[in-house]
């Protein structure tokens, strides 16, 4: 069965390999604290339907409790150590069975196997105090190997730690007008392909959400992430594939054989 990539918008995605569905940092609203959903309507009910949804850090956009809420009983969480102590609001998913793993882990789900790796990201839980989890990328083995990056900027074990991968759901932007420290840019994002070598890309983590009141304040920012992305590849390596989705678009990228 090949494998299948749908990009939602921001960083959620949907991954199905080998039979098994799996979601990563579902944010499923058209508003959040000051950010609206500028572009693509919001996921309808079906992108919920996973067997195990990724959560990569505690920052809001990306642990989501409301829309963690709208997976189905039963569903596995992957969510950072610690996390339950410091967002109550996952303590309330009480029927989720979350999962907490560090970097290093490694967990079995459905027809894949699921490896948890570092991502150099401020995994707190803003603007809780100085408690922290860590931020994390997983790798999916099935029919493919899927690295989904979360929030992450460069570091020089990048290569290592991610290992050997078909297709890169890279982060290449954001949803302010400046990124901050530990992010990807188009730019970094393209190094960080040319690290890690897979035979496709997607990039995510752009294009979604945007302050309210800032539209005229560096757009370009939010509307040229992608395309940019895309140039920076072809310049740095022409060999790996890089696929530009728009909202609920999926692509069935080549995987080695």
């Amino acid at each position: 069965m090949p494998v299948e990539i749908t990009w939602w918008g921001h960083a959620s995605c949907t991954v199905e390999d080998s039979g098994t569905r799996l979601l990563t940092d579902p944010l499923f609203v058209r508003r959040l604290a000051h950010l609206r959903r500028r572009r693509g309507a919001v996921p309808p009910p079906e992108a919920a339907a996973a067997d195990v949804a990724l959560v990569s850090h505690l920052h809001a956009d990306h642990l989501h409790p409301p829309s963690l809420a709208q997976l189905a009983p039963g569903t596995t969480v992957l969510v950072p150590r610690g996390a339950p102590g410091l967002v109550p609001g996952l303590r309330r998913l009480t029927g989720l069975r979350i999962v907490e793993v560090e970097p290093g882990d490694e967990v079995p789900a459905g027809n894949v196997r699921i490896r948890v790796v570092h991502a150099r990201h401020d995994g707190r839980r803003l603007p809780v105090g100085p408690h922290r989890a860590p931020a994390l990328g997983f790798v999916v083995s099935g029919e493919a190997r899927t690295y989904f990056a979360g929030d992450t900027g460069l570091f020089d074990e990048m290569a290592e730690t991610v290992g050997e991968v078909d297709v890169a759901l890279l982060p290449v932007g954001g949803w302010g007008p400046y990124l901050g420290h530990g992010h990807l840019d188009a730019g970094r994002a393209a190094e960080a392909l040319a690290r890690i070598g897979p035979r496709s890309a997607v990039p995510v983590h752009y294009g979604t959400y945007w302050p309210i009141g800032m539209d005229a304040v560096r757009p370009y920012e939010f509307h040229t992430p992608g395309q940019e992305f895309v140039r920076q590849a072809a310049l740095r390596t022409p060999e790996v594939a890089v696929h530009l989705l728009e909202h609920g678009e999926s692509v069935r990228p080549e995987v080695a054989r």
